[in-house]
């Protein structure tokens, strides 16, 4: 029997996955969490053979549990699940420790197959995420967006990206707004996270 933990946000996905693999003969659902949270206890806990853990945009740094799994309960092989792939985000689900990878739009066959897959310590990547690498998303951000955003990335406070940027304090300020309209973030490490999602960072 192949024992599963599933972490997703949204609940109702959360309780399907969970109903739907419940029905297969061969796994078990032995918890589900809402987000990263508790994760990592939960694994240690129930010791399952995969987690299935979804990537959010939310997250300041999603893949960081990956790697806290793969190091701390290295028996569990974590199953990554995004709605978009871009080589950026599957390069850090890969170094974190990720075993296999599928989208959110696979088919619930696809995600079997892969749970089988790494069970049975094998790896499975789906097309989207292989194809992500090979055609990554053109930015909307300008060379000088990019610098800025870079620095934020950093943890850098503003008056140290205005002076290593040779930039005014709200030439910088204004930079970030217009970053965080174009990539649709609400915070600094949001937009973080989006770029590096998207393959821009």
């Amino acid at each position: 029997m192949i024992h599963v933990v599933v972490a997703e946000d949204m609940g109702l996905l959360r309780g399907a996955l969970c109903a739907a693999l419940s029905r297969e003969e061969d796994m078990e659902v032995v918890a589900d969490v809402e987000g990263v949270g508790e994760l990592l206890t939960v694994v240690r806990r129930c010791r399952p053979q995969v987690v299935v853990l979804a990537l959010t945009p939310e997250s300041t740094d999603p893949v960081e549990v990956v790697a806290r799994i793969s190091v701390e309960v290295p028996h569990a092989a974590v199953l990554a699940m995004s709605p978009r792939w871009n080589p950026a985000l599957v390069e850090a689900a890969l170094e974190a420790g990720a075993r296999g990878l599928v989208g959110k739009d696979s088919s619930l066959v696809e995600l079997v197959r892969a749970i089988r897959a790494l069970a049975a310590g094998e790896r499975a990547i789906d097309v989207a995420a292989a194809v992500a690498v090979l055609s990554p998303a053109a930015t909307p951000l300008t060379p000088r967006e990019m610098d800025v955003l870079r620095m934020a990335a950093e943890g850098l406070p503003l008056k140290e990206i205005a002076s290593r940027l040779f930039l005014a304090h709200g030439t910088v300020r204004n930079h970030l707004s217009v970053i965080l309209r174009k990539t649709g973030a609400r915070n600094r490490l949001e937009a973080v996270w989006r770029a590096r999602s998207n393959g821009w960072l």
